[in-house]
């Protein structure tokens, strides 16, 4: 850092030089084929020449007045989206927000405005001698969701967590029940949440079957699709999705599978009036009074953020310039390399399939049927746990690759995420390599284990 305090410094272009390099080598390196490990990617190189644009330009988008090209563009996508999704082309709505945890929150919050009016200006006493407000979710619901229930005034206690399968999918013939029980304990479940592509393993929930429970019982229903929402513009893997369009709202992040910069989040709405449920203030300074064919643009009175970025251009630029097929070619390549990888780690006995993936997302141990003699001693699973955890963390220390972990029932799990279209069957090859050489450096001195 520059040593001027008292006048404006010369520009040092070594200092700028070494600035960016700095930043360049500390960051995870999204464009190497090790890198298979977190949910974001490399991105599409136009969409950062559009992302530096914005930054100059610096528009923000919660209106149209201050951002004409952003709003429009929000309507354009929303329209080619939709396509996909299947909703009235009259009835729906589309804003974007700064990340997939603030789309579940406002969909939670429209969702409790829509079905249990008054809480908004009233709060709880609203529904005081009433039922308590509650939220279904999947047993492994991103932790936004849990997180929204406490903003919302609903709370952790008041969520209803709905069994899974042993592919991690909500159960959907146990789903009836759970509600039924929650209703006994005096809980109105006013919200479902479901997963399109879970954070932990990419599982997807048997969406059409859940939209027939909620519409039987009332309940609002709302996917959390920001990772696995991207699928819809792949006419192989969209049945995924398959009921979509029963559904009453849907969170979809570009900034995973649609490889443009982060943050940028899409929150869909089947029915454009529940949309202005989640916020009801006035404001001069911005929401203008009377209405005209400009104003109508704006997502300010729909969304929690004032100044927003222009996030839809990148995505929008892309698609504009290149068209879908740019997005569903690679997103089908990721979802295929994944299921190869899932053989490969089948066909080796050093290692333990968890599940059969469904996109890009796999999970499995490091795990060989001679680990207890390997150990000299009677295996736990806490001995499992702890290996898999330094397995994972000398490998990101060493820096060839980088992947995550996830607990699965309880028991720590090696994750890979594909995110990158460099990626082949060897580089994954290589890295199981790596992985055999680490956890038998680990077990020769014993760091693998909980003693470690």
């Amino acid at each position: 850092m520059t040593t001027e305090h008292d006048k404006i410094a010369a520009f040092d272009e070594e200092r700028l030089a070494g600035i960016i390099d700095l930043y360049v080598r500390t960051g995870i390196q999204v464009h190497s084929p090790g890198y298979m490990g977190r949910q974001f990617s490399g991105v599409v190189p136009l969409a950062g020449v559009i992302d530096f644009v914005s930054s100059v330009v610096n528009q923000p988008s919660s209106f149209y007045e201050a951002g004409q090209l952003p709003n429009a563009v929000e309507r354009i996508m929303a329209d080619e989206l939709n396509r996909f999704i299947g909703w009235d082309p009259e009835r729906f709505t589309m804003i974007t927000t700064s990340g997939g945890s603030l789309a579940n929150l406002t969909a939670l919050l429209a969702a409790r405005n829509e079905k249990l009016p008054g809480y908004w200006s009233q709060g709880g006493s609203a529904v005081r001698g009433q039922p308590r407000p509650a939220i279904a979710v999947g047993a492994d619901v991103h932790y936004s969701v849990a997180r929204a229930a406490g903003v919302l005034g609903i709370g952790d206690a008041q969520l209803v967590r709905l069994p899974l399968n042993r592919q991690q999918q909500i159960c959907p013939g146990e789903v009836r029940a759970t509600l039924e029980a929650a209703e006994r304990q005096n809980l109105k479940v006013f919200c479902m949440v479901a997963s399109a592509g879970s954070t932990s393993v990419g599982a997807f929930d048997p969406i059409d079957e859940l939209a027939e429970v909620a519409g039987e019982k009332g309940i609002w229903l709302h996917i959390d699709g920001a990772h696995g929402a991207s699928l819809l513009v792949s006419d192989a893997l969209r049945d995924k999705l398959r009921g979509i369009e029963k559904v009453d709202s849907l969170t979809w992040d570009a900034h995973k599978m649609m490889f443009v910069p982060a943050p940028c989040t899409m929150l869909f709405y089947r029915n454009k009036e529940t949309a202005l449920s989640a916020f009801r203030q006035k404001a001069s300074y911005v929401f203008d009074e009377e209405q005209d064919v400009y104003t109508a643009f704006d997502s300010g009175g729909k969304n929690f953020e004032c100044t927003k970025r222009p996030m839809i251009m990148t995505l929008w630029a892309l698609w504009a310039i290149y068209g879908r097929a740019l997005f569903a070619e690679k997103i089908e390549y990721l979802c295929q390399l994944t299921q190869e990888a899932h053989a490969v780690v089948r066909a080796d006995p050093d290692f333990e399939t968890l599940h059969r993936p469904e996109a890009n997302i796999l999970c499995f141990r490091y795990h060989p049927a001679d680990l207890e003699e390997k150990l000299g001693r009677r295996l736990e699973k806490k001995d499992v746990h702890h290996l898999q955890i330094a397995i994972r963390n000398r490998i990101k220390f060493e820096g060839n690759f980088f992947i995550s972990k996830v607990n699965l029932d309880g028991v720590a799990a090696l994750r890979v995420v594909m995110m990158n279209h460099q990626i082949t069957g060897e580089h994954f090859r290589m890295l199981l390599s790596e992985i055999k050489r680490t956890a038998q450096e680990l077990l020769d001195g014993e760091e693998g284990t909980e003693k470690a």
